[in-house]
């Protein structure tokens, strides 16, 4: 919020240094973010009347002009033609200095001296979008009542001091002149001088009687007036309303639009002024929008309509978007005679969402959703007419419509001066916490031996005693608080179980090689279609979000892969030939669609390489690696298949017969859509909530074997879909106790062995807890495994 402390001066006597302001303002809550001095190097301008102007002898192009500046008589050579005799100008003096430093002297132009120079409303430094086209392309012609000999700079307020705070979106109230100035009295305990409004309606037609106003939408839209004001002359406003406009960031445009933008600006409550004449059946309906509608607003840009858009429409259609932008079917022009001034009140979370929508952000809509006070919107409604009345700009009409069914009535809170202090560890009086929420226009009463404060309803963000508290902590001065130790033991945090798990996993896998990533946990529909997942498949069941930045971030994520997928290829962009990856994130898996309860928030372990060097069983073995590390028993892998990864090359996991997640070659299709198409990338993912809760936290210690072990070899040929692991678990079984480790130590296929077949070979540890065993025992239950073995796999031994 950029505040003129010119016009700030208006509303509260301060006489300090600007500096010394934006410091005060900043410790009481208002962050002064700059301090900028706009015509403060214009030096020696004045106000001048031409009395005669005659051609230049020697040129056609040039005007030799005689210049009443007050004291004397001026010769100044122009080429500028939009003058003639009795016009007011602004003159630069022999040595005067105008925009951009340059210094004006008293020189020889085609033979005859030029005692200063006419200046132009860009050699001031002023905008001139609100003027006239002569005016733009010459020089600025002022007022016939602008006063000879005059400094310019106090004529129009061309010098000021402009500073710009940074509002917190709770105190929309501050995003005004009169807020800010309201802050200043508070915060320097000084008058704060009210806004007077004399509105004199001298028309005898009353607004009721030529307009309708219907609020279908009411829930959002509380309040909605609107005055009328015929007779309407458009023409620039006076230019010390158009250099307040400039120095707060607004560019000035008409006599009426300036003032609405000038009261909103004032009183923060944003105007809309629409040409009564172009609304239809002299009608004003504040309602959603439909499916299909369209609107062409200020900014010349077609516009299509949701249905959870607030419009103002008349019985056409949509005139103007609520509280962010008119439409130009209804602007007002040149040719407008009948303003119809609309003052309201709109829900502020539905102009955010239109406003972010739309991508379309404007002064409205930035104090419109951080929520307006609406009993504000009739002051400001009177304050417009009252300035129209003033600068003759039009004719205000008796009464306005006002809808305004709900009125907001201010709130009653108790005043505890002990618990306060209590809060701030203050000694502070009861007499001065009421001053200070006075100065701030909280008024005190007391009722049955109990103090009470009135909230204005201009301070929607005071709820409660700790906001008095926080009221009078800022104005009493945060440095003015005393400084404690804390007064409770202070305790060692320490982290859970899963905590210290997680960050197991953690160190493990970066010992492996790993770098850890994080992804965005929002996603985009089409990752799916990259993944090749099957269109009735329960991964693409996803939560949509309701605001998205974008269609690429518009889902929550059912699975990590995506997010993987695309740092592997980033990193491949990069020149990156060794890829190990893995992530630590949630997704999230709705009940039902559409939703009616928050999602299962699941968490997952990503892991991923893609190195030429690296296959299939290096990310298998890094994965055994982090089981054993997690001391998990009962872990199997067996083949499997999946969406995304490729056929035959992919792995199920399970421990104690639950699925923990996949593990696989990512199929070529997935790697094309990804843009990796001469890449190979393995990745795995694993259910961690499973993992956590399998892992055990326990260490165990058992006694070293005292009788010694047997080792006995068996080399098998099954048929090539038979696997390993199968074999190993059937194995196991059969030994018993006495088994205490099998191995594969050896996988043939050649010459020796059929087409279609494989030899394993195994290698198989004895020991028995209580005693040495003998080669009879050993050899009886040896050829009792291989029995079973053969038998259960349909195999022969290898001879």
């Amino acid at each position: 919020m950029k505040v003129s402390l010119k016009w700030m001066r208006e509303y509260v006597n301060y006489d300090g240094r600007p500096e010394e302001l934006a410091r005060r303002l900043t410790m009481s809550g208002s962050n002064a973010e700059s301090i900028e001095y706009p015509g403060r190097d214009i030096k020696s301008v004045v106000v001048g009347e031409i009395i005669k102007i005659g051609k230049h002898p020697d040129s056609d192009k040039l005007l030799v002009t005689k210049v009443n500046v007050g004291h004397r008589v001026l010769q100044i050579v122009t080429g500028a033609r939009n003058i003639k005799e009795g016009d007011r100008v602004a003159v630069a003096l022999p040595g005067a200095v105008i925009e951009g430093g340059i210094e004006i002297k008293v020189q020889s132009i085609k033979g005859l001296e030029s005692q200063g120079m006419l200046c132009s409303a860009k050699e001031l430094g002023l905008d001139d979008s609100g003027l006239p086209e002569d005016v733009k392309n010459g020089l600025l012609i002022l007022p016939e009542d602008a006063p000879v000999g005059n400094d310019i700079k106090d004529y129009i307020g061309l010098e000021d001091v402009v500073i710009d705070f940074e509002i917190t979106p709770n105190r929309p109230d501050c995003l005004s002149i009169v807020g800010m100035a309201r802050e200043a009295a508070a915060t320097f305990n000084i008058p704060l001088n009210p806004l007077s409004i004399n509105l004199k309606e001298e028309s005898v037609e009353k607004v009721p009687d030529i307009v309708n106003v219907t609020v279908e939408a009411g829930d959002l839209c509380k309040r909605y007036i609107a005055r009328i004001i015929k007779d309407v002359k458009i023409k620039p406003s006076p230019l010390w309303m158009q250099r307040r406009l400039q120095v707060c960031g607004i560019r000035p445009i008409n006599n009426i639009v300036d003032i609405t933008n000038y009261v909103m600006l004032e009183l923060g409550q944003p105007l809309h002024a629409f040409d009564y004449d172009k609304l239809a059946g002299c009608s004003i309906i504040v309602r959603r929008g439909k499916k299909g509608e369209t609107i062409t607003t200020l900014d010349g840009k077609l516009r299509e309509i949701c249905e959870d858009t607030l419009v103002i429409a008349d019985k056409k259609g949509p005139v103007a978007l609520a509280g962010i932008m008119g439409g130009a079917e209804t602007e007002v022009t040149s040719e407008t005679r009948t303003v119809l001034l609309e003052s309201a009140n709109f829900w502020g979370p539905n102009i955010r969402r239109t406003s972010r929508k739309m991508g379309l952000r404007t002064e409205a809509s930035q104090r419109f959703e951080k929520g307006l006070d609406p009993n504000l919107a009739a002051v400001a409604a009177e304050r417009a007419c009252e300035l129209i009345e003033r600068l003759g700009a039009g004719r205000v009409l008796k009464g306005c419509v006002d809808v305004y069914p709900e009125p907001v009535l201010p709130r009653k809170l108790p005043l505890r001066v002990d618990r306060i202090n209590a809060l701030l560890g203050t000694e502070i009086s009861r007499h001065q916490m009421i001053d200070i929420l006075e100065r701030l226009g909280i008024k005190s009463l007391e009722e049955s031996d109990q103090t009470f404060v009135v909230i204005p309803t201009f301070r929607a963000d005071i709820t409660q005693e700790a906001d008095l508290a926080e009221e009078i902590a800022r104005i009493y001065g945060y440095d003015n608080l005393p400084s404690t130790l804390p007064g409770s033991i202070a305790t060692c945090g320490k982290l859970n179980r899963n905590q210290k798990l997680t960050n197991e996993i953690k160190q493990t896998l970066m010992g492996c090689g790993f770098s850890e990533i994080y992804t965005y946990s929002f996603i985009s529909p089409s990752a799916f279609d990259a993944l090749r997942a099957p269109e009735d498949h329960e991964v693409r069941r996803a939560v949509k979000i309701i605001n998205p930045l974008g269609e690429e971030h518009s889902i929550m994520r059912t699975t990590l892969l995506p997010g993987i997928l695309e740092v592997i290829k980033l990193n491949l962009n990069q020149k990156r030939e060794s890829i190990r990856i893995f992530e630590l994130g949630t997704v999230y898996i709705p009940r039902q669609i559409p939703l009616k309860e928050l999602p299962v928030e699941k968490k997952k372990l990503g892991v991923a390489i893609c190195d030429e060097n690296l296959d299939f069983y290096y990310l298998k073995g890094v994965i055994e690696t982090l089981l054993l590390k997690l001391k998990i028993r009962g872990a199997v892998f067996y083949p499997g298949e999946h969406f995304s990864l490729h056929p035959g090359r992919t792995a199920t996991i399970s421990i104690d017969g639950e699925i923990a997640g996949f593990i696989g070659e990512v199929h070529p299709d997935v790697m094309e859509n990804y843009g990796m198409e001469d890449k190979r990338a393995y990745v795995a993912e694993l259910d961690l909530d499973l993992l956590l809760d399998r892992s055990q936290t326990e260490v165990k210690f058992k006694p070293l074997p005292r009788f010694p072990a047997a080792d006995r070899d068996v080399a098998i040929v099954v048929e090539e879909g038979v696997t390993a692991g199968s074999i190993m678990e059937a194995i196991k079984e059969a030994g018993g106790e006495v088994l205490e480790n099998v191995e594969l130590f050896d996988v043939y296929r050649g010459n020796q062995i059929p087409e279609g077949y494989k030899s394993l070979a195994f290698s198989l540890t004895y020991r028995a807890k209580d005693r040495t065993l003998t080669d009879e025992e050993i050899n009886r239950l040896h050829g009792n495994i291989t029995e079973c073995i053969l038998k259960k796999f349909n195999g022969r031994l290898r001879e």
